[in-house]
């Protein structure tokens, strides 16, 4: 190809819109920037308006365009990234042999790793990345460009989507960032939650749609499994295990519950001092003197079930509480032998709605917290990651106040938002039986609540929805109606 088709060609790749939009963004952002330095300029020396509300207001809009102008800057440097990459190869005649092509590959990371002042290992994964976002995640792209969402969402999606054929990877992009699109995410969009929990509910869908069932890979990665111990400052270390989930959740209860139970008005040691002193007395055969002041909770355990695959008709995964998608045999051992912390959630195979709550108490505030705990999952505040064992059950609207003690008037919040939402203006906005509640913020920004992905449950060979048997049906009406 003629140098000029090459540089057309590498051209038309989006470089020149990317830059655009950055340039739109950066203007936004001068629109923004300038009514705030106004407003400091003024405080003390304007009546009849508030300039500091004003430059209240002004900041957090110009924090908002910022975070906007990096993803979108990130873009402009995967655009850059991926035609230079074009380019250097296209200057190169064929390569003779496969060390020269390596020495070539190991030419163009040298160049970025210099001219961006980074090692050679991180070059290298930027433009891998960068590969992979222009050539197999287009609106993954566009998004960022448009800053809608970030650089560390779009690496997210790069990492969710290995492994994945082109078709599958669409059906990813499109869950997340086309609303439009059938069974699209509920709740807070991508690019609203942090990366962390975006990163959580990308590894749902992705075992869920993944080529090669869960099954299949589990039994693969079992056989890796291993105790690593690192050295580190300061005369510490690490420890740790990579395991089964469900031994690891397990294990991990256990030594919570132990750890809470040790807890008191004389104890100094904070919960996580707690349960690294109940591991290590765990494990080196100390665990005589673990009886402490407060009571060993038992932790309870929510393991969502699609109905078909605890029948054994379907190899559906199942979704273990405070991990995620588990292999359905894996969720089948588990409810059958009764492991004692375990409670079995069933969906609805036609719509993947949660049905009821299995070996419950008949008492109503343990079926309502265990209720609550399998539909929030963790502390409800934006962002907030902390598990239901260590959360509160809080009224959204005060029981003195009209609060009812029902599902859609609770929520669960981890000690220091709970705190937060009682002695500040953040307010939660209202719940529902299968919905969490979002936030308010005192500048009146909205904050969607993260909602759980749920889909129509996988049907066996041959059979749709309207095929099944009769007593599938009948069981699936018989959990409607309790």
């Amino acid at each position: 190809m003629e140098t000029g088709a090459v540089v057309d060609a590498i051209s038309a790749g989006g470089l020149a819109g990317a830059v655009a939009s950055l340039t739109g963004l950066v203007d936004e952002l001068a629109g923004a920037v300038t009514p705030a330095s106004e407003a400091a300029d003024s405080v003390g020396r304007t009546e009849g308006h508030d300039p500091l509300h004003e430059l209240f207001e002004s900041c957090l809009d110009g924090l908002g365009i910022v975070a906007r102008v990096e993803a979108a800057t990130a873009a402009v440097k995967v655009r850059l990234l991926a035609a230079f990459s074009e380019a250097a190869a296209a200057m190169e005649t064929p390569a003779e042999s496969t060390h020269e092509s390596s020495a070539r590959d190991m030419s163009v990371v040298a160049e970025v790793a210099c001219t961006l002042t980074i090692g050679e290992g991180a070059a290298s994964a930027l433009l891998q990345d960068a590969h992979a976002l222009t050539t197999s995640l287009p609106a993954t792209l566009n998004a960022m460009e448009a800053g809608i969402v970030s650089w560390r969402h779009a690496q997210i999606m790069v990492d969710e989507s290995s492994g994945l054929d082109s078709t599958a990877t669409a059906a990813l992009e499109a869950h997340f960032l086309d609303p439009e699109a059938p069974n699209a995410a509920r709740g807070a969009s991508a690019g609203e939650l942090v990366p962390g929990r975006f990163r959580r509910k990308a590894r749902a869908w992705r075992e869920r749609h993944h080529p090669e069932s869960l099954e299949t890979r589990h039994v693969k990665s079992v056989s890796d499994r291993r105790m690593e111990y690192s050295p580190d400052r300061d005369g510490m270390a690490w420890l740790s295990v990579y395991m089964a989930a469900d031994k690891a959740c397990a294990i991990w209860n256990r030594t919570s519950a132990l750890a809470r139970g040790l807890q008191g008005p004389d104890e100094s040691r904070t919960l996580p001092q707690l349960k690294a002193d109940v591991a290590a007395k765990l494990l080196l055969g100390g665990a005589t003197d673990l009886a402490g002041p407060g009571p060993s909770l038992k932790a309870d355990v929510l393991v969502t079930v699609p109905i078909l695959s605890l029948l054994g008709t379907t190899d559906e995964p199942a979704d273990l509480d405070n991990y995620g998608p588990i292999p359905a045999s894996m969720a089948r051992r588990l409810v059958m032998e009764g492991a004692g912390s375990f409670y079995r959630v069933l969906v609805d195979p036609r719509d993947g709605a949660p049905l009821e709550i299995g070996r419950g108490s008949y008492r109503l505030p343990e079926s309502l917290k265990r209720w609550l705990k399998m539909r929030d999952g963790k502390c409800t505040f934006p962002g907030c990651s902390n598990p239901s064992q260590d959360n509160e059950a809080d009224h959204l609207k005060a029981w003195e106040h009209g609060g009812a003690t029902g599902i859609s008037n609770l929520g669960q919040l981890c000690p220091k938002h709970h705190r937060l939402k009682h002695r500040t203006g953040w307010r939660p906005g209202p719940a529902a039986k299968n919905e969490s509640p979002g936030w308010t913020s005192p500048s009146g920004r909205q904050y969607d609540a993260e909602q759980a992905d749920r889909e129509p449950t996988l049907w066996p060979p041959g059979c749709l929805p309207g095929e099944a048997s009769v007593l599938e049906m009948m069981v699936v009406d018989y959990l409607s109606a309790s």
